[in-house]
C-alpha cells in the first residue's frame, strides 16, 4: 500500500492538491494522511502578558484544526467511494515542515503531495515559502507540489529535467517511473544548456539514464538557455501539454539553479503544472 501525506491549511489550494492526489492515484491502493499543522509558537510574545490567554488561544487553534479535519473526513466519506483509498487525519501543533518530518518518519511515507502558493500571494508565483521549507527539510522523500490553478485530467507526458552532471541511482527515479507506468505516459528528458555538446561525464550519465528508461516511451530534448534555467524550463512547460515536471534535488548544482536561487532571490519559478521533486539517494 502506498502511503501519501496531504498537508492542508483548509484553503482551496490545499483542496486542489487533495483532489489531484486522489485522481492521479485513483487505481492505486493508498492510505492518505491528511495533516494540519497549526503553529502556536508565533503567539509566544503574548505569554509575557498572560500565559492563561495564550493557553486559550492554543486550545482554540487545536479545536479549529480538529473541527476542520473532521469536516474533510466527513466530506471524503460521503463523496469519495474509491475502495482503493483510505484516510487518516492528523492535527499537530508545530510548524508545517516539522509536522511533515514527524509524520513522514513515523508512518514511513512514500510521498508528500501539497498545494503551493507564492509567498507574495500572486498566482503566477509557483513555489511559496512553506513549500520551499518542506522541500529543504525533507530531502529523502519525493514531494509533488501542485499549483492552485492546475486541473488534473490525465497523465499523458512527464517531463524530467536534468543536466546529466550527476549519476542516476537505481531507485532515484522510482516515484516518477511509477507515475509513468500507472498512466502509460510518455517521458521527455529536457536539458537546458548553452553548449549542446556533452562532456564525457554527461554522456556517460545520459547513457545510464537511457538504460534506466529502457522499455518506456521517452525522448531527449535540448533547450537553449534563456535568461535562467528556471525561466527556460518554465517557458517550455507552459507551452506544452505535459502534466508533471520531475527534478532531482542535486544540492548546490542543478537543484540550486532551478529552485534555490530563484526562490531565495524571489525571481519566481513559474509553472502551470505540478513539480515532482525527487530525492537524491
Amino acid at each position: 500500500m502506498k502511503k501519501i501525506i496531504l498537508p492542508t491549511d483548509f484553503s482551496e489550494n490545499a483542496w486542489n492538491a487533495i483532489f489531484t492526489a486522489l485522481k492521479i492515484y485513483s487505481d492505486v491502493k493508498c492510505h492518505f494522511y491528511i495533516v494540519n499543522a497549526y503553529e502556536p509558537g508565533v503567539l509566544k510574545p503574548l505569554g509575557t502578558e498572560s500565559h492563561k490567554r495564550l493557553d486559550v488561544i492554543y486550545d482554540s487553534l487545536s479545536q479549529h484544526s480538529e473541527k476542520e479535519l473532521a469536516e474533510i473526513q466527513t466530506y471524503l466519506d460521503k463523496n469519495h467511494h474509491n475502495l482503493q483509498h483510505s484516510f487518516e487525519t492528523i492535527s499537530l501543533g508545530s510548524t508545517l515542515e516539522e509536522a511533515m518530518q514527524k509524520i513522514a518518519k513515523e508512518k514511513d511515507a512514500d510521498l508528500i503531495i501539497m498545494g503551493t502558493q507564492g509567498a507574495t500571494g500572486a498566482k503566477q508565483v509557483f513555489l511559496g515559502s512553506n513549500t520551499v521549507k518542506v522541500i529543504d527539510k525533507l530531502p529523502n522523500i519525493s514531494i509533488l507540489a501542485v499549483p492552485d490553478s492546475f486541473n488534473f485530467q490525465k497523465l499523458k507526458t512527464v517531463l524530467y529535467s536534468t543536466d546529466y552532471m550527476k549519476g542516476y541511482d537505481k531507485f532515484e527515479l522510482d516515484s516518477l517511473l511509477e507515475l509513468v507506468n500507472i498512466w502509460n505516459a510518455n517521458i521527455e528528458i529536457i536539458h537546458v544548456t548553452e553548449e549542446f555538446a556533452l562532456n564525457e561525464t554527461q554522456q556517460t550519465n545520459k547513457n545510464i539514464l537511457e538504460e534506466r528508461l529502457s522499455g518506456l516511451n521517452f525522448t531527449f530534448v535540448d533547450l537553449p538557455f534563456k535568461s535562467s534555467t528556471a525561466y527556460t524550463i518554465g517557458q517550455y512547460t507552459n507551452n506544452k501539454t505535459s502534466d508533471i515536471l520531475g527534478i532531482t534535488r542535486h544540492h548546490h548544482t542543478f537543484w540550486e539553479k532551478v529552485i534555490g536561487e530563484p526562490v531565495v532571490k524571489k525571481l519566481a519559478f513559474h509553472s502551470e503544472i505540478p513539480l515532482l521533486i525527487l530525492p537524491e539517494k
